[in-house]
């Protein structure tokens, strides 16, 4: 079976960290483990290859399994009944929610049994008053979304799979994305979840209270667990009002320190209604127009950036974004920049900084960091990249989260080049820790990174986590080979 087929040997002696291990061993599926399971789940146990094919890829199309059997449970139940054959049977499992990660978490290895949360999608409960919303944990985040605005709410979490991806897995991998700034992570918004455990145990810590400090705050290990401590089954979220008013503005800055500059004043002036603050850089413009034939909504500049705000009343929004745009213009801080206040003009103005991913994926083989640094030295990151790459890539491109301090480093080349690779890395690890920042900001560590989790972690750190993982899943078979470095086995 194909791994990896992203970074196989960075140097052509020894594998890349990134590059899977040798199989664990793991009991392999027989026809009875295939009879059990149709008798549990009839029609929704799946074995035709073909069927099979788009759930062994990632989105990113840079790894493949080859498991041979896909499982859609409906209920919780089912998920206990699957996990504790599979325990009780030594079958490793894969858990798998819209598979729209960029680390390699979301797929097989080898031959794991995929557990897919789609037909999982059932909204529970929803409380007009508070805004908690019970859901399963397979509801599309979009659907979420379309659900809460005809009721006056939205999520606390908006991203660029939110088509596509599950809240199990937004929840999982305790997904980032563009509403950070302004609603927290998901590690203060969702209020409770229930997942199952590795032996089948159903762990109901569903709770729809903003506060509860009884006893140790067992929801927080499996947010961001990616799969390898329970499966999430359903989350109670806690979410905000749907703004009255929604302003876009798309500005352009000469320097990465104006466009700093310009974060600042706009933390300042724009106060409470500030919901988001991203940026790009005009290699990200060149791709967005070349790939993609989106054009520039405004001059060309260096540095792009995407100001959102989000408050109660049009009036006083629109007053407070006139005086910082006049306050930026005059002080020279922005060179050029247009305002959107209707819903087209706000997606078109969005896209340019949503589609970018998109974009990448046509200029080449993608070589994709995920990086939280202190927000000054953001960008110095991609500067000192180019300089050490020079011409050995084809694009290196900076965006992402100025209000976050995170940054998407991204390095194409016309193929995958394991010289490239062996350029690119560790010396963006290595840069990263001596920032002290996260070599994973938001993307988790998945298959890809798990063996850099001590860049960012120190090794008693590391090993606690080994043992909460050996307590919670003694034989190892949920979503294996992922997460937690090699040498930890």
């Amino acid at each position: 079976s194909l791994q990896l087929m992203s970074c196989q040997y960075a140097n052509g002696a020894k594998p890349s960290p990134a590059a899977a291990p040798e199989r664990l061993p793991f009991s392999r599926v027989t026809p009875e483990d295939v009879a059990f399971f149709r008798k549990i789940l009839p029609g929704r146990t799946i074995t035709d290859p073909d069927l099979l094919e788009s759930n062994n890829v990632d989105w990113l199309k840079s790894v493949r399994g080859s498991s041979e059997v896909l499982l859609r449970p409906q209920t919780t139940e089912d998920v206990s009944q699957i996990l504790k054959y599979c325990n009780s049977r030594n079958l490793a499992v894969n858990p798998q929610g819209g598979n729209t990660g960029l680390v390699g978490g979301s797929v097989p290895v080898y031959d794991e049994i995929i557990l897919s949360t789609a037909l999982m999608n059932n909204i529970l409960t929803f409380d007009s008053i508070s805004g908690i919303l019970t859901c399963q944990a397979g509801c599309v985040l979009e659907n979420l979304s379309l659900y809460l605005e005809e009721r006056d709410y939205i999520m606390p979490l908006d991203l660029g799979a939110k088509g596509s991806c599950h809240i199990g897995g937004n929840v999982a991998t305790n997904a980032g994305g563009l509403r950070l700034l302004r609603y927290g992570s998901l590690r203060g918004t969702v209020l409770g979840l229930e997942a199952v455990l590795a032996d089948g145990q159903v762990l109901n810590c569903l709770a729809k209270l903003r506060k509860d400090n009884t006893g140790y705050d067992l929801k927080q290990l499996f947010i961001g667990s990616e799969g390898t401590l329970g499966v999430i089954t359903a989350v109670s979220i806690l979410c905000p009002r749907k703004p009255k008013s929604v302003n876009v503005v798309f500005l352009g800055c000469e320097t990465f320190e104006q466009l700093l500059k310009t974060f600042q004043l706009c933390k300042g002036m724009l106060g409470e209604i500030l919901s988001a603050y991203e940026f790009l850089d005009s290699e990200c413009m060149r791709l967005l127009n070349t790939h993609l034939k989106l054009p520039n909504p405004i001059s060309d500049c260096p540095f792009y950036v995407v100001i959102e705000t989000s408050g109660s009343d049009p009036t006083h929004d629109g007053e407070k974004l006139h005086n910082f745009l006049d306050e930026a213009m005059t002080s020279s801080l922005v060179t050029d920049g247009t305002v959107a206040t209707e819903d087209s003009k706000i997606k078109a103005l969005w896209s340019m900084r949503e589609r970018v991913t998109e974009a990448l994926t046509h200029d080449g083989f993608t070589y994709k960091y995920d990086i939280s640094l202190p927000v000054e030295r953001i960008y110095q990151l991609v500067t000192d990249m180019r300089e050490h790459l020079g011409d050995r890539a084809k694009s290196v491109v900076g965006y992402g989260h100025v209000g976050d301090g995170n940054l998407h480093l991204n390095v194409t080349s016309p193929t995958k080049d394991p010289a490239l690779l062996a350029a690119i890395e560790p010396f963006v690890y290595e840069w990263t820790a001596s920032c002290h920042g996260s070599i994973s900001a938001e993307h988790g560590l998945g298959l890809k990174k798990r063996n850099y989790i001590y860049y960012s972690k120190p090794s008693q750190a590391v090993a606690l986590m080994g043992n909460i993982k050996a307590m919670l899943d003694p034989k190892g078979i949920l979503n294996p080979y992922k997460t937690l470095p090699d040498d930890l086995k």
